[in-house]
Formats: C-alpha cells, sequence, structure tokens
C-alpha cells in the first residue's frame, strides 16, 4: 500500500470518530455485559486490560486497517530481520538479539552476532558474580560495598530504572548507585557516602568523549587516586564502551572493559552490557530472568495476530488518541513505589524515539507524533496532579500498572493499594454526574442554594480513557516483559507515522553549542560579541557575581 492508502485511513479513522465521539464508555460497558473478555490480552499471568477506551470494534477495525495500510507487519519483519531500520546511520536496531534465549541466529550485514553477544554475557555475568562473591577485590583487599555507574542517557536511566524495580531481588551487601547529571552535586552527594576503598566506578559511554560522564567520570577518577595513590585506579574501575584506546589512557585494564555495538541504541541498550550494574546489583540469574521477560514478549510480539498482539494494540491506541482526538499527552501511572523511575525511563524511550517532524524519506510529517509521557507512582500522584486528569481541561489516556501480590511488603498495605488503583480508573471512566451530585449533597442536608452553588465543583465528566496492566508480581521477568512491551509499541507508531524511531539528531545541537560556550563561560576574558543578545546578557549576568564591581 502507498502513503496514499495511509491518509485515507487516517481520514476514515477521523470519520469514525466523528460518528462516535458522543459515545461514553460506561454506555458500552452497559451494552455489553463480555466487554472486558473481549477486550483484554493475556501474557502468561500478565493481563492487558483496554475495555476502558473510546473504542467498539469498528474502532479496532480502522486501526488494523491503519496498521496494515502503514505495512506495520513488513515493518515488523525488518526490525527482526536485521534491515537497516535506521536510515540515518544505516544501522540495524537488533536491541532484540540481545535478549534471545532461543537457539535463532541474528545475523547483521550477513554477519552471525549471537556468538558475540553470547560471549559478552558470560563475561559480564562472571565479573558481576566476582563481585558479589569477593572473587574481584579493592586495592586494599577489601570487598566492594558500592558499585557507581556514571553515564548519562540510556547508559544511567535504564539500569537505575531496573536497580530500583528490582531492589529486593538485590544482594544486601551491595549498594549501586546511578550518577548521571553533570552538576557536581549529583557525584558529590554520592561520593559523600562512599569508602573509596570498597567503591568500584563503571563508566558507561559507547564513545568515552561524553562530555557528562566524562567529566564525572574523571572527578570520580580523582576521588579514587587522591586517597587509595594512582595505582589503585585500575583496581577500581570497569568500563562499558567500544573505545578500547581512551579506556587505556583512562587507566582501566583490558579485562575490565565490556562491549556493545553500534546496532545498539542507547535507550534500547539496557539488555547489553550496560546492564553490568543491574547485573551486580541482582545477580546473572535474576539479569537472565531480566532478559527472558523480554524476549518472551519479542516472541509475543512477533507472532501474535495483530488484534491479539499487546504492543500493537497499546501502539494502535494511542495513535487513536494522538491523530483522531488530538490528545497531546499521555501519563503512566505505577501502582509500585520500586517502579518510580519507570515514566522517567518511558519518557527517553518514547518521546527520543518518536519526537520526530520528518518522515523516513525526510519529508514533513503530516500528523502529530509522540505525546508527552509523563507520571509518577499512585498513590502519590493521586494527592498531585490527578485532579488535573479528572476535572482538567484536557484528556489525558493513563496506563495503570499494578501487581497482585506485593513483593516484600505489607499485604494490607498492597490491598489498599491495589483498590485505590481500580478505584482511580473507575473514577476516569465513570465520572459524576450532575444529578449524582445533587443526590448526595441534598442527602446532606444542605440547602438548595448551597447545593446550586457547590454542584459544578463536584461534577466529573469522567469518560476518560485508560489501560490497566495487572500482573502478579514485579519480579525480573515481568519487568523485562513491561520494558519490551513498550519498546515495540514504540515501534509501532513509529510505523504508523513512518518516523526512524532509532536516531536522536534532537539531541546534537545542545551538545554542539554547549562545546562552543564552555570557554566563554569558565573564562570572564573571552569576548561574547557573536553570542545573541540574550545569552550574552545571562554570561555577563554571572561574571558579575564574581566581579560585582564591573
Amino acid at each position: 500500500m502507498t502513503q496514499t492508502d495511509v491518509a485515507a485511513a487516517f481520514a476514515a479513522l477521523e470519520a469514525h470518530r466523528v460518528e462516535i465521539g458522543h459515545r461514553r464508555i460506561v454506555d458500552l460497558f452497559a451494552e455489553d455485559e463480555n466487554r472486558f473478555d473481549r477486550y483484554q490480552v493475556r501474557l502468561d499471568d500478565l493481563l492487558f486490560d483496554y475495555s476502558k477506551h473510546r473504542i467498539n470494534d469498528a474502532t479496532l477495525a480502522h486501526l488494523m486497517n491503519l496498521a496494515r495500510a502503514a505495512k506495520l507487519e513488513d515493518k515488523r519483519e525488518d526490525l527482526f530481520s536485521g534491515a537497516h531500520v535506521n536510515l540515518t546511520e544505516d544501522r540495524a536496531a537488533l536491541h532484540m538479539a540481545l535478549r534471545n534465549m532461543s537457539g535463532r541466529g541474528y545475523f547483521v550485514d550477513d554477519h552471525p552476532i549471537m556468538p558475540d553477544i553470547l560471549a559478552e554475557r558470560r563475561k559480564v555475568g562472571d565479573f558481576a558474580t566476582a563481585i558479589r562473591e569477593g572473587g574481584i577485590l579493592g586495592s586494599t583487599g577489601a570487598w566492594f560495598t558500592d558499585v557507581v555507574n556514571i553515564g548519562i542517557g540510556g547508559s544511567d536511566l535504564g539500569p537505575a530504572m531496573a536497580a530500583r524495580a528490582l531492589s529486593p531481588f538485590g544482594n544486601a551487601g551491595i549498594r549501586v548507585h546511578f550518577v548521571s547529571n553533570v552538576d557536581g552535586a549529583d557525584l558529590t552527594d554520592t561520593l559523600s557516602l562512599l569508602d573509596p576503598a570498597q567503591t568500584l566506578f563503571i563508566i558507561s559511554s559507547k564513545t568515552f568523549t561524553t562530555q557528562e560522564t566524562m567529566t564525572n567520570a574523571q572527578s570520580a577518577r580523582r576521588f579514587v587516586a587522591g586517597a587509595l595513590g594512582e595505582e589503585a585506579v585500575g583496581d577500581h574501575f570497569a568500563a562499558v564502551s567500544t573505545k578500547l584506546d581512551l579506556v587505556e589512557q583512562f587507566g582501566i585494564r583490558p579485562d575490565r572493559v565490556f562491549g556493545f555495538w553500534d546496532w545498539v541504541g542507547g535507550r534500547y541498550s539496557i539488555w547489553s552490557s550496560i546492564g553490568l550494574a543491574l547485573t551486580i546489583a541482582i545477580g546473572p540469574k535474576h539479569f537472565d530472568d531480566f532478559l527472558r521477560g523480554a524476549y518472551e514478549v519479542d516472541q509475543h510480539f512477533e507472532e501474535a495476530p495483530l488484534h491479539e498482539n499487546i504492543p500493537v494494540l497499546m501502539g494502535l491506541l494511542g495513535v487513536w488518541y494522538r491523530n483522531a482526538w488530538g490528545f497531546g499527552s499521555h501519563a503512566v501511572i505505577p501502582y509500585d513505589q520500586r517502579l518510580g523511575r519507570f515514566p522517567a525511563y518511558l519518557q527517553q524511550l518514547d518521546m527520543e524515539s518518536n519526537g520526530k517532524s520528518v518522515t523516513r524519506e525526510g519529508a514533513p510529517v503530516t500528523v502529530a507524533t509522540a505525546p508527552v509521557i509523563w507520571g509518577e507512582p499512585g498513590t502519590n500522584g493521586q494527592h498531585a496532579f490527578f485532579q488535573m486528569l479528572h476535572q482538567g481541561t484536557d484528556v489525558i489516556p493513563v496506563d495503570f500498572l499494578v501487581a497482585a501480590e506485593p513483593t516484600i511488603a505489607d499485604e494490607y498495605h498492597h490491598a489498599l493499594l491495589v483498590s485505590n488503583c481500580l478505584a482511580q480508573s473507575e473514577a476516569l471512566m465513570r465520572g459524576r454526574s450532575r444529578a449524582e451530585v445533587e443526590t448526595i449533597l441534598k442527602a446532606q442536608g444542605l440547602s438548595a442554594e448551597r447545593i446550586a452553588e457547590l454542584a459544578p465543583h463536584k461534577v466529573f465528566d469522567g469518560n476518560r480513557p485508560s489501560s490497566t496492566f495487572m500482573y502478579k508480581a514485579l519480579t525480573p521477568k515481568m519487568l523485562g516483559r513491561l520494558v519490551a512491551l513498550y519498546e515495540h509499541k514504540v515501534f509501532v507508531q513509529s510505523a504508523i507515522w513512518n518516523i526512524n524511531a532509532f536516531d536522536q539528531w534532537g539531541v546534537e545541537l545542545g551538545k554542539e553549542l554547549c562545546g562552543r560556550l564552555v570557554p566563554i563561560v569558565t573564562d570572564a576574558r573571552v569576548s561574547t560579541a557573536q553570542l545573541d543578545g540574550s545569552t550574552a546578557g545571562l554570561i555577563r549576568h554571572r561574571r558579575s557575581f564574581a566581579n560585582p564591581g564591573a
């Protein structure tokens, strides 16, 4: 099919929205007592409930037509086959191979890559085991009690999110920390907790030139060398990088360098050696379970029919709201305190991947792309931004994530947590009418005048859509499933919008301008004449604090 077919499918979807736009979700439930059973998909103990959406069978038919017009199935085949789906960088995007648990071969440019992946996986596992069991010690012979991962973006968000989420599966004798911000407070606050003799630093940077990461790395190096001597650096550092010459110059031994490949995008790299800190935290066995959960989702995404395919449905529902309804943001609310960094992880995954305004061919896109992704754990969010979700002027679709059973937590607390999650999704859907409000206020004995004053403030429109992911417990395997589901959802949407989900050129301009500004900011003698008026004025203002009389 052609882009004309895609445009026609979008037009049909818009016409369908106009046709059913007045329908309320609660009415759809009233008309179909089996709606919950029909609008859900199960993957082992994970249930994806999408029954609380503004959809019917015709909606799904239109969305499937759009998917086929956009050649989603062909693009999915290209992804898994190792085709160069990242056109601007002329490379594959085969992060699925990193969690491959079958005998299946993956190839990049006809080269088999599984032998290299398996070898690197074993190397990471062996090193993690040695750190955990005392086979590798610090320069003084002390066990490592702390591991600090220094990275940024995908080299930080993924392992930091997962280490927090899976903390019950960790080694109580080893604390894992993550430093990413070039703001010196991030590293300083972390180092204040540490004994250099018992600390291992992992520098995670593919190029070993990333400004924020290497600035922090050099400061960490001074921390070790200043306390233990220059010769101790090699005992207290490891690296995840492909630049062996720069790693050697830093003082890291070759046997402590772990690699990955250019067909692994940063925000998809948690499955690679970038997961070294996570592997140390939870152990190789649990890390393998994490990989296996994602692998099972890869199989599901590749094999399940579109209408029974969880990532496909997630992606198409997002397209339905972004393009047919014009909803500009999407909230992700995990009812799990340990998933506190999951929304932030998804921000990079989704918005860096699909925050694009040109097609794969370089033409301007004709539809809106990535919505704003945001969220916080429930129930905290209920006492912050849920007011807007319920009564704000913008309709914001929500993903709720909740485990049926707690992981090392009080069972009554967890029952209360689950009840809150279910109550919020019901309230968003159901709302409360003016008549219902007036009945409640009348029962409270309020006067007719006071009821008239209060009623408008207590009405909830409802009809606000949400999905719910419910699973037995948050285990390493389940976290792997959740991450992979969202990865493939992002790919589905990129296929519909015909954009490249695997480059991130928008990140580069700020980096370039920062490189130009650093000498001007650090040296008051350098002229600001070539800068725009605002930037020059801000630099002069900063300089005035160091030289008040200037």
